[in-house]
């Protein structure tokens, strides 16, 4: 673990948390709509023509202390339509929230950021909401929010009139965002983790290389990187194996580097997976051996363990606790972006014990794909 910089220069030093992340997408309100009855967030606030914004549609959502905003555009010049032509649906802008937008812009652009969106202000009759915006790894951007001075809600440009009403289904009791994985292309893996150190301010919490992670035919190297506090961002990159591993299938069906997975935690997993799976969400299956071998070495955990078996989750155990863990299916029609649920025993970890099983899924599927 490396240290975080703590200089009031960095970027780092004036983020207190996420504040959202915003999905560009061919069809707002076609996501909107899965992340609702699927995962069992609340449409909260509406953009778009009927509120003064012409050329896209966004719907906020969100659930516990999760702020998803999934955005499309509205004519064929929109940027939106080139970014989803190229990418599919992904994962754009990771948002944090800053103490002043203007300053942690020029503390990253000082020390080497890419300027995506120099500091501006949107204003309404609730105050005025500063935002900047510099590029991080492929066409995904880091924007800072700065809230001090504005007291409506989320952004001006969104109402909370005539909202579609909750989906009906189980609560899943979705808490937080727990981290959000990059995946980047081979041979760039420092590359990025020397930008988040150097230019953010960031630093490395955990770091494995493909004699941790790899199965017999794929294998990979990841970095953590954090701001010591809540923001959390594994980096991975494919490693040379037998066949194609899943970060090298991402990059090649993403056209490119961008945000492979978002970790979303519980505090009660055993529910969450019950309502999801009954709202009909679909998860990566362990092998019936799985569970076999993970109640041999850690039966010892006063846990559920006909349930965790019966839904699939899975568990690892560190010397500080233990987490569970269960992971989605891709849930855009490409094989990128995919969600995790995640309970937290005290565990600072991301399940390394099960990386095999996890990666033995995920190769499954990528053979009944053609992509192994």
């Amino acid at each position: 673990m490396t240290d975080i910089a703590s200089s009031t220069t960095t970027p780092a030093a004036r983020l207190t948390g996420w504040d959202s992340i915003e999905f560009w997408v061919g069809n707002a309100r076609a996501m909107a709509g899965f992340l609702t009855g699927a995962f069992g967030f609340r449409v909260t606030a509406y953009s778009g023509p009927e509120t003064g914004v012409p050329d896209k549609a966004s719907y906020l959502l969100e659930q516990g202390k999760i702020r998803l905003v999934v955005t499309s555009g509205l004519t064929p010049e929109s940027e939106i339509w080139s970014h989803v032509r190229t990418h599919g649906d992904g994962a754009h802008d990771l948002a944090f929230v800053v103490d002043d937008a203007t300053a942690t812009y020029e503390a990253a652009i000082g020390r080497g950021a890419r300027p995506v969106d120099e500091p501006y202000e949107l204003t309404d009759e609730h105050g005025v909401l500063r935002l900047s915006s510099v590029g991080t790894y492929g066409e995904t951007k880091h924007t800072f929010v700065d809230r001090r001075d504005y007291h409506g809600y989320y952004c001006p440009g969104f109402q909370r009139d005539g909202l579609p009403p909750e989906p009906v289904g189980p609560k899943v009791g979705l808490v937080d965002i727990d981290h959000v994985v990059g995946n980047v292309e081979e041979g760039r893996l420092d590359e990025w983790v020397a930008f988040y150190e150097d230019v953010m301010g960031f630093g490395q919490l955990r770091s494995f290389d493909e004699t941790q992670i790899s199965t017999e035919f794929s294998a990979l190297r990841s970095t953590v990187v954090w701001n010591g506090n809540n923001i959390v961002m594994p980096l991975n990159e494919p490693a040379e194996g037998k066949r194609k591993s899943q970060i090298q299938e991402y990059i090649d069906t993403y056209r490119g580097p961008g945000v492979q997975h978002l970790a979303f935690r519980t505090g009660d997993i055993v529910q969450a997976i019950s309502s999801l799976r009954a709202r009909g969400v679909r998860f990566l299956e362990a092998n019936a051996a799985y569970f076999t071998d993970v109640r041999d070495r850690l039966g010892f955990l006063d846990l559920p363990w006909e349930d965790l078996q019966r839904l699939g989750i899975l568990v690892d155990h560190e010397p500080d606790g233990h987490l569970l863990q269960l992971f989605t299916e891709p849930v855009t029609d490409r094989p990128t972006v995919f969600i995790e649920i995640i309970q937290r025993g005290g565990a600072r970890g991301f399940g390394e014990g099960n990386f095999k099983a996890l990666f033995e899924s995920i190769e499954r599927e990528q053979n009944r794909r053609g992509n192994l």
